[in-house]
């Protein structure tokens, strides 16, 4: 799984942890549970990865879902650090990573 945060936010370290939370859960929810279990049985890994732009974040999104990959795109719900609706991240997967990287491949860790 890949989580990927927009950086100009600028939100604090604890509201990306708790967005990118967001997304993990709600990507593991909607995932294939074939793939969750495979996924699971190798450990479960996350990756997080930035971009710079609502706009950089948006082209990954359509990306991934070209892809037919389990992509979630998540909202802030406007109760702390940013206007309700602003949207802080996606998650991608769990799914094979070679299928994430061919659209993340790119991204610099957060």
């Amino acid at each position: 799984m890949v989580i990927v945060i927009r950086k100009d936010l600028e939100m604090g370290k604890g509201k990306m942890i708790a967005q990118a939370c967001h997304a993990a859960i709600e990507a593991y929810k909607k995932a294939n549970k074939e793939i969750v279990k495979k996924w699971e049985k190798e450990g479960a890994k996350k990756v997080v990865l930035k971009v710079d732009s609502l706009k950089e974040l948006k082209e990954i999104y359509k990306k991934a879902i070209e892809k037919n990959l389990n992509v979630v795109l998540i909202r802030d719900a406007g109760k702390t650090q940013l206007k309700k609706g602003t949207i802080t991240c996606i998650a991608i997967g769990p799914d094979k990573e070679e299928k994430i990287d061919l659209i993340t491949g790119n991204l610099k860790l957060l």
